[in-house]
């Protein structure tokens, strides 16, 4: 169990805890099922955000046991409270507290280093979720941006294959093994040389390489079914009936019974009008097990299909150029139509059907996941042994045949992504129509339809800031978090400018990787050189390659323009922390440190204009990269000799510096992935990159890391039902940074009856900020204001020096906001008598350690308390119905 606890991180959100004392130890025990307590009795369960919080700091003491869950994610208390529920007058001031801690999902296991491989998946699979707010009136535009993320997403697992293929068949068995020279510098390969044996026939070569890309399909396929049987396999808990959600669909995209996508409702008050309510409030949106079945059934059978394609081709025109072939030809035109009807097969799983959210979907697609693979692995096997059989005066020379597979690939990809911006720009446009439209219903009766998301602010005092010349409640425009409020980044192109930035990762990796093994073949020469023992990579890495530092310099030219933006505004708030001064005698250097601080919070507002000027660029340099291969068919080096001297040498300048950049990258991947495998530390770090990037479930590409709500948010939905429902007491769901984003969507899941004894505290909350811009058809400006319609009690901390945190902007008609006045960061300018000493700038941590918190956790307490004497009532257990239906 300590072990356990080692392995989460130490990003603390209070005070470190007490030394331990010589009785201090973990245990195991169960709390809560001793039987029903009094109404009195109060809960606090912590979720910790990024980086894995340990259970000891959250609850700040080091003599801790385990109630519920296992090593994996469970639940934690104080050794003194593991019987709270038996002893309710033991807690009359305070709430038991009970912490989450959920970081072994995402780094607990040494094999999750493996998951830097799969990163360019991982990012796809977010541009699935980055779509508009939906359309209600165009329902085929769901469908398509669906579609074409998922083909994306094909393109990606067929790429990666292809760059295996490329160096095993191509660059080892067919360049390398069928050169002499190459082969009398590479000992381990002698025994495939084509200067005699068995193995000189390049057919048979090339059917033994292929056992690398295969085992790299496979070992893809194990990896996603061990971490579906771990994540998308278990069942979420079945919620009771919930009248509101009587019949209704999804705002976003979901499928009926019979795996018709389609997508339902309108936005806004018309979507409750019509039934529709929430995504993430649908009992099987955390339950992807079939869908992840049946795409990684399609994505292993396409990566088959690529090794197919790989060896037919050479032995093709092999057979075509041969007098007397010419049924050995026609057999491999057959098998290559059995291969590309087999593709068609995939291509229409992939496009089947989307998600099942109304309810969990127990279905199985016994076809499509068990034979659909089979048989592209028989096909695939069949071409390894056609290829190996005869042509005995088949000789290898030049480049392997097939190499336009990657020229393919990338037009094929940008024009995805066009047609990605396309869709995703008419669904931002129809989208803003919808709401114009009904603003302009609602002009005759203004309580029709309530602004679901007014900033916040009104009504309440502000709190002091030390940046003076703005109004202090949350609902400050210009501040930290609020620039760009209730707005999709990039007019609704965040996905396509993320898909953009997947298929440039997925460039980087499978160039980079065919670039390294090349060079280290070649011994010190440039591939396709004259003088080169081989020809290289096909043309198109090449120039891949070369405009790679036109691109990094494009990145360089924008942090520089950030950096002089952060200087600028640094300058402009440190005027306002003078003006903000009273008597207290200015301190230039703390003056700055606050100004800088609060400055550098506010450049993750300018996050979405670096994210748009590199996928820009990357489209742009990537279609000159085409360009330049297909005009020229050389590499930049060979195609610029007799140009201009600054020319020539600029080109071979780029092609040699993108060559060894590619590879560089990529060998330190793989240095990151073997130190994250070794070293609980180092694997806690990157695990922060999970922690971040797969909160979604994976609907896009079955190989990316798997989605750890699909274990949190049934966890913890399952223990706040069971226990408001066995003690009918009040509980506040606590959560810290991402920790409150699963806060957010575990209330969504619970049954009403158990709602109503919940109250929400999030500090430090991407919420609205990251989540509400970046996914705004999931927690857009309706969805947050949906929430807090389902859920009065919700009050939100946030500083201006917070760099990920901010408002949810989120306030009921007439009533209280949300959002709490913006807590001081640093607590005090200089010293004081109650701070002797320098107050330090705390940012994004210990929210806890505010007076402020205690304070608004006391508010939401009285407030469920109030709700208990107005009407009290116990919670649901999921399952078992709702106990007085009145009451929901």
């Amino acid at each position: 169990m300590t072990e356990n606890i080692d392995r989460c991180g130490a990003a603390a959100v209070g005070g470190p805890p007490p030394e331990p004392d010589a009785g201090s130890g973990t245990e195991t025990r169960d709390a809560g099922a001793a039987g029903a307590a009094p109404p009195g009795i109060a809960l606090e369960l912590l979720v910790h955000g990024v980086g894995g919080t340990t259970p000891d700091v959250m609850l700040g003491d080091r003599r801790i046991v385990r109630v519920q869950g296992d090593d994996t994610a469970g639940l934690y208390r104080r050794t003194d409270d593991a019987d709270a529920e038996s002893r309710p007058g033991g807690h009359r001031e305070e709430p038991v507290p009970e912490a989450y801690s959920w970081c072994n999902l995402t780094s607990g296991n040494s094999s999750r280093a493996l998951w830097l491989l799969l990163l360019p998946f991982m990012v796809v699979n977010l541009a699935h979720w980055m779509r508009p707010a939906p359309a209600g009136r165009r329902p085929g535009l769901d469908r398509a941006h669906d579609l074409l993320v998922r083909l994306l997403a094909l393109s990606l697992t067929v790429l990666l294959v292809s760059a295996a293929c490329e160096v095993a068949l191509d660059l080892v068995a067919w360049q390398c093994a069928g050169t002499p020279r190459c082969v009398a510098g590479q000992s381990w390969l002698g025994f495939a040389g084509a200067d005699g044996g068995w193995w000189r026939v390049p057919g048979r070569r090339l059917a033994l390489a292929s056992l690398v890309p295969l085992l790299l399909v496979v070992l893809l396929w194990w990896l996603s079914r061990r971490t579906w049987t771990a994540y998308e396999a278990q069942r979420p808990p079945l919620p009771a009936p919930d009248p509101a959600r009587g019949g209704g669909r999804s705002a976003v995209m979901e499928t009926d019974a019979e795996g018709t996508a389609g997508g339902a409702g309108t936005a806004g008050a018309e979507e409750a009008e019509a039934g529709a309510v929430p995504a993430l409030s649908l009992p099987g949106f955390w339950y992807g097990r079939r869908l992840v079945a049946r795409l990684r059934a399609a994505h292993t059978a396409a990566g088959f299909l690529t090794v197919a394609v790989a060896l037919l081709l050479p032995a093709l025109r092999y057979d075509r150029g041969t007098p007397g072939r010419q049924a050995a030809a026609a057999a491999d035109w057959a098998l290559l139509a059995l291969v590309v009807l087999t593709g068609l097969a995939v291509v229409a799983v992939v496009n089947r059907r989307g998600r099942s959210e109304s309810v969990p979907d127990e279905g199985v697609d016994r076809l499509a996941v068990r034979a659909l693979p089979g048989w592209a692995l028989a096909l695939a096997l069949a071409a390894a042994c056609w290829t190996a059989a005869g042509r005995e005066e088949w000789v290898s020379a030049g480049r392997l045949p097939g190499g336009d597979v990657f020229t393919v690939l990338t037009v094929l990809q940008g024009a995805l992504v066009a047609a990605l911006g396309l869709v995703a720009h008419r669904m931002h446009r129809t989208r803003r129509e919808d709401r114009s439209d009904r603003a302009h219903r609602a002009a005759g009766d203004p309580g029709l339809h309530a602004a679901p998301a007014s900033p916040p602010g009104d009504g309440e005092a502000g709190g002091t800031s030390r940046i003076s010349g703005t109004d202090e409640t949350a609902g400050t425009a210009g501040t930290a978090g609020t620039a760009g409020a209730g707005r999709p980044v990039l007019r609704g192109m965040g996905g396509p400018a993320v898909a953009m930035l997947a298929c440039g990762l997925g460039g980087v990796l499978s160039g980079g990787l065919a670039q390294r093994i090349a060079d280290w073949l070649d011994r010190g020469t440039d591939p396709g050189d004259p003088g080169g023992l081989l020809q290289g990579p096909p043309v198109l890495l090449s120039w891949q390659a070369s405009v790679l530092p036109p691109l990094l310099a494009v990145v360089l030219a924008l942090c520089v323009a950030g950096l002089v933006r952060l200087a600028g505004r640094t300058g402009e708030l440190a005027e306002e922390v003078r003006a903000g001064l009273s008597a207290e005698e200015e301190q230039p250097a703390r003056t700055r440190q606050i100004a800088g601080a609060t400055a550098r919070a506010e450049l993750t507002d300018s996050a979405p204009a670096l994210v748009a000027g590199i996928a820009l660029s990357a489209l742009v340099l990537g279609a000159f990269a085409v360009a330049g291969a297909a005009a020229t068919g050389r590499v930049p080096g060979d195609a610029a000799r007799g140009a201009a001297p600054t020319v020539e040498w600029t080109a071979g300048a780029a092609q040699s510096l993108g060559s060894w950049l590619m590879g560089a990258g990529v060998i330190a991947i793989v240095a990151l992935g073997r130190r994250a495998y070794r070293d609980h530390a180092a694997r806690r770090t990157v695990g922060i990159l999970w922690d971040v990037g797969t909160f979604w479930p994976r609907a896009a590409h079955p190989f990316a890391p798997p989605c750890y709500a699909e274990r949190a948010v049934p966890d913890l939905t399952w223990r706040m039902s069971t226990w408001t429902g066995q003690t009918g007491g009040r509980l506040v769901l606590s959560g810290h940074s991402q920790g409150s984003v699963l806060a957010a969507a575990a209330v969504w899941q619970l049954p009403p009856g158990a709602r109503r004894n919940v109250a929400l505290l999030t500090y430090g909350s991407p919420l609205e900020r990251l989540y509400g811009r970046w996914f705004p058809a999931y927690l857009g400006p309706d969805a947050l204001a949906g929430l807090h319609r389902q859920l009065s009690t919700w009050r939100n901390l946030w500083r201006r020096t917070d760099p990920i945190g901010g408002p949810v902007h989120v306030a009921a008609p007439g009533g209280e906001p949300v959002d709490a006045p913006p807590l001081e960061d640093p607590a005090s300018y200089g010293r004081t008598v109650r701070h002797p000493l320098p107050a330090p700038v705390l940012g994004h941590f210990e929210y806890q350690a505010d007076p402020a918190f205690g304070a608004e956790r006391a508010r939401l307490l009285k407030r469920l308390g109030a709700a208990h004497r107005d009407g009290p009532g116990r919670g649901t257990v999921p399952g078992q119905g709702v106990p007085g239906r009145s009451s929901g």
